[in-house]
């Protein structure tokens, strides 16, 4: 087993270990600001502060008390002591013109209009996965990151984990798992709300209208806010758009996979039909690359295909099997049931001891985190592609989103990135544009 120490004392990827840790960043000040300060919000800005100088200088969310609070924090967090300002709107925070990078924590059927107005304001950005919640937001978003020249990192931090990054150099790139012909993808956590609570009047704090923006107008739930949200499709894309985007891209990024060929998927609730929720409970689909496949599988009830994995990936080579997660991976040689090649997490306790108390945070992922905010860094000043560049957070989240459509025509499905279009499926092409709801307007249509 290599442990974390051996492997930054090496470097990894072509990377000094040196250049992971923030000092090449010191004169840097970024002037940083926020829209949605909820749960990963909040984790992706905290750690930004560690590892450069920014200046955090404002905060967005439509929740004033989630505001107030995430002010607080970040005052008591950056250098210079300095309160953000707060806004309810991102169109009079990024008004005033003077961010240099915005961060996108939002809900998933917000991203599409705040990062595109970000980039329009004249920011780069970290944007959270999925970029989208329609595959023509998600072309909006990379053509208009393009024709501005922008830099987008999009949340996808498995390329930034270290021990995978490790596993990657290790076993993949020396050719150890021989020729790959297919990978299993699986998320088997019980993560799928079964609440069947009332609808009720929105908190005072909280300004529903503009929290639901582009989406159809629900009810208020105590379920959607917060944090509960992904158990609705008219917010995201379910648990294929929130955990398999992330497993996709590793192996994607891994292996060197572009667009899929066809993409087809089968499921529904199946077995946990009591609650509000309306995104799958069972789902299987098949991405095909033409001379590998990948299968995704999520079971929000019973138990996981194998305890140790309850959410990761299989890489399936004529010469050996590899077995990632966020908490481990793991090398099979053919013929062996014992690993050879193994690695886990990366903790910096001793660096940022704040990571020990911060409330809600994977501590196991934070370091993942921050290599890919100095990937951004990097990226920002040579004005380069970072490793989860826009284009490739669109082919992911697309796939994805081509799954839960292929579940729902009960057909695979083939998406054309030239034409931006399924091939020869009139019907799969009405559903790659959501209906927003009024004023605002779907990039798409302009």
């Amino acid at each position: 087993m290599m442990n974390r120490r051996t492997f930054f004392a090496a470097g990894s990827a072509g990377i000094a270990a040196s250049s992971l840790f923030g000092e090449e960043f010191a004169d840097r000040k970024l002037r940083v600001g926020l829209i949605g300060s909820g749960w990963y919000g909040k984790v992706d800005l905290l750690r930004l502060i560690q590892v450069a100088p920014v200046e955090v200088v404002s905060l967005c969310d439509p929740d004033k008390k989630m505001l107030a609070d995430a002010a607080d924090i970040v005052q008591g967090r950056q250098k210079s002591g300095k309160k953000p300002r707060t806004y309810a709107d991102y169109r009079k925070m990024l008004g005033e013109k003077d961010l240099d990078l915005v961060l996108i924590g939002s809900p998933d059927h917000w991203h599409a209009l705040h990062a595109i107005a970000a980039m329009e304001a004249g920011a780069d950005l970290y944007l959270q996965k999925p970029i989208s919640a329609d595959i023509a937001e998600g072309e909006a978003i990379l053509s208009k990151a393009r024709k501005l020249g922008r830099v987008v990192q999009v949340g996808m931090q498995r390329r930034s984990t270290p021990h995978l990054i490790e596993a990657r150099d290790r076993v993949i790139t020396p050719g150890l798992l021989g020729k790959v012909g297919h990978i299993d993808l699986y998320c088997y956590y019980h993560m799928r709300n079964n609440d069947n609570a009332p609808d009720i009047a929105p908190p005072d704090n909280l300004d529903y209208d503009l929290w639901t923006g582009p989406a159809p107008m629900r009810p208020y739930n105590r379920i959607v806010h917060p944090r509960g949200w992904r158990a609705f499709m008219e917010y995201g894309n379910g648990i294929v758009g929130d955990m398999c985007v992330h497993m996709l891209d590793m192996v994607r990024w891994m292996l060197g996979l572009g667009w899929p060929k066809s993409v087809s998927s089968k499921g529904g609730i199946l077995v946990q039909k009591q609650g509000r929720a309306n995104i799958s409970d069972t789902q299987s689909a098949l991405f095909d690359f033409g001379d590998l496949t990948a299968t995704w599988e999520h079971r929000s009830y019973g138990a996981a295909a194998d305890p140790e994995y309850p959410w990761g990936a299989t890489i399936y080579g004529e010469k050996g099997t590899l077995k990632l997660s966020v908490n481990k991976y793991e090398f099979f040689p053919m013929g062996r049931n014992k690993a050879t090649l193994s690695g886990t997490p990366l903790f910096e306790f001793e660096k940022h001891p704040e990571d020990k108390t911060e409330k809600d945070l994977e501590q196991h992922v934070a370091s993942a985190v921050r290599v890919h905010h100095r990937d951004l860094l990097r990226a920002i000043a040579k004005r380069s592609k970072p490793v989860s560049d826009i284009e490739q957070g669109h082919i992911s989240t697309a796939s994805c989103i081509l799954a839960n459509m292929a579940m729902k025509l009960g057909r695979s499905l083939s998406y054309d990135p030239i034409k931006k279009e399924v091939v020869g499926d009139a019907e799969a092409n009405k559903l790659l544009r959501r209906t927003y709801r009024g004023p605002y307007v779907h990039p798409g249509l302009i």
